[in-house]
Order: C-alpha cells, then sequence, then structure tokens
C-alpha cells in the first residue's frame, strides 16, 4: 500500500454484512436491478475528489472508481411507510471509495442523477451532488439497458477536473448482458459491501452515515454497449474509453440508513 494513504488507526474488516448497528431508522429504501460498472485506478486519481479527512480505499494497491446505475424504490423516512409515488426512481451514481480517520469504509458520491425532482432537491439541500435527469430503465430475458439524460436546471456541480461541456446535458447509455450468480470474493465484497457514505460538511470537515443490508446476492455481468458522459462530468472521462475491470449485477437489497455521525 502506498505509505502516502496509510492511515494511523486500523482500517475495519470487509465484511458481507454490516460491521456495526446503525441505530434508529433514519432512511429506509431498496436498491433494486443494480449493475456494478468498476475501474482500477491509482490512489492519486481520485484524491483530489475526496472531502477534507478522508483517503482512498486500496484493494491490491490500487483503488477503484464506479458508474452504478440501479432502481431506488419505496424510499420512507424516519421508519416509516414508503412515500408514495416520489420514493421510486431511477438513479445513477459516481462513486469512490474511501476510509476516515477513524478506520471506517465508506463511499463518497462524486454525482447522482435521479429522474424525480423532489428527492433531487431534498438531497442538494443535504449537501449531496444529485442532478436532475430524465432516465428509463428495461430487462429484457437476460438484456437489461439504462439511459440516461440530464436536465438543465438546476445545474449541476462540476468535480475537479470535470469536462464542463459534458456536465450540462450529459448522457449515459448502458446495456449489459446478466449471468450466472456467483459466491463474492474480496474483490466483490470490496467494492459493493459498504456501510457508510462519507460527505462533505464544510468546514467542519467529512460526515459518516451508516448503513445496513443483508448480503449482496451478485452476478456476473458483460457489458454490451456503454456510451456515457457522467464518468466525463465527475472529472474522470478518460475511463468511459477502455472496458471497465468489474462487471457486477444484483437484483437488490433493503437497506436502512441510520443518523449521520462526524468523522
Amino acid at each position: 500500500m502506498d505509505c502516502r494513504y496509510a492511515a494511523a488507526v486500523s482500517v475495519e474488516p470487509i465484511t458481507p454484512t454490516a460491521p456495526r448497528a446503525v441505530g434508529r431508522t433514519v432512511f429506509s429504501q431498496t436498491w433494486a436491478r443494480l449493475t456494478f460498472l468498476h475501474w482500477a485506478v491509482g490512489p492519486d486519481r481520485v484524491a483530489a475528489h475526496l472531502p477534507a479527512g478522508l483517503r482512498p480505499d486500496i484493494f491490491e494497491g490500487v483503488t477503484y472508481v464506479g458508474l452504478i446505475p440501479f432502481w431506488m424504490r419505496g424510499v420512507g423516512i424516519l421508519g416509516g411507510p414508503a412515500v408514495p409515488f416520489l420514493g421510486s426512481f431511477c438513479e445513477t451514481n459516481v462513486r469512490l471509495y474511501s476510509v476516515d480517520a477513524t478506520g471506517r469504509r465508506g463511499v463518497v458520491f462524486v454525482s447522482l442523477d435521479a429522474s424525480r425532482l423532489a428527492p433531487v432537491l431534498v438531497a442538494r439541500a443535504a449537501g449531496l451532488p444529485y442532478v436532475w435527469s430524465r432516465m428509463r430503465y428495461r430487462r429484457r430475458g437476460g438484456h437489461v439497458t439504462y439511459t440516461s439524460r440530464r436536465r438543465r436546471w438546476p445545474t449541476a456541480p462540476t468535480p475537479p477536473g470535470a469536462d464542463a461541456d459534458r456536465t450540462d446535458g450529459a448522457r449515459s447509455w448502458i446495456r449489459v448482458h446478466v449471468g450466472r450468480r456467483i459466491e463474492p470474493g474480496p474483490l466483490e465484497h470490496f467494492l459493493t459491501a459498504r456501510w457508510g457514505l462519507h460527505a462533505s460538511d464544510g468546514e467542519r470537515g467529512a460526515v459518516f452515515w451508516p448503513n445496513e443490508h443483508g448480503a449482496w446476492p451478485l452476478h456476473t455481468a458483460t457489458v454490451e454497449h456503454l456510451d456515457d458522459d457522467l464518468l466525463a462530468a465527475a472529472g474522470f472521462g478518460e475511463l468511459a474509453q477502455r472496458p471497465p475491470d468489474s462487471v457486477l449485477f444484483s437484483p437488490g437489497v433493503d437497506v436502512r440508513f441510520g443518523p449521520r455521525r462526524p468523522d
């Protein structure tokens, strides 16, 4: 491991289920019909995108940039029932992998595109980089397609190194073929079993939103078509020019988030 990213404290182990209880439920939701596309990069490539106090999480000398399209379903608040209509929508996120000063592993979202305006506005008020987009999910047999095109309002955030010409109106068209179910190994757990969200809290540094869910059911998947601007809009345009290093599909999991905690 690059000593520049070594922590003074031990990093929590990679586990297929949550290593800690989240406490009371703040949000509940189902992440369904996900495709995980991942590219291996050097830690220096992502460091500038992480909030202060975080470092890249590294697996066998590299970290990863993820492009994750899926169907968000049944969002509920404070343990209540799912919000009708507004609680289900398509989403695609570009995400990185992080470790905080206490050794907690998590994800950092560089961008999140969603097809419902109300959740976008609420999440942006909470400091998450959501963007309102026209999106669609289709499945025919083993073939899964996700399409997305950003709307012009509200204005999309511009991360470090982003291609400004592709930020507004950015498009994505992803089609994969879903294969057999697999038993996840260490890399699959590293990429999917993430038990919290790291987000910037301005001058106070990063905060951590813990989550918990069952073990991921995972399948192999093969990319049939990838035409994507979201990576470029997030500052990683070169990655869309080469095949991803890992492609996985999951029918999904039910998720609970607990109260946010300081770094």
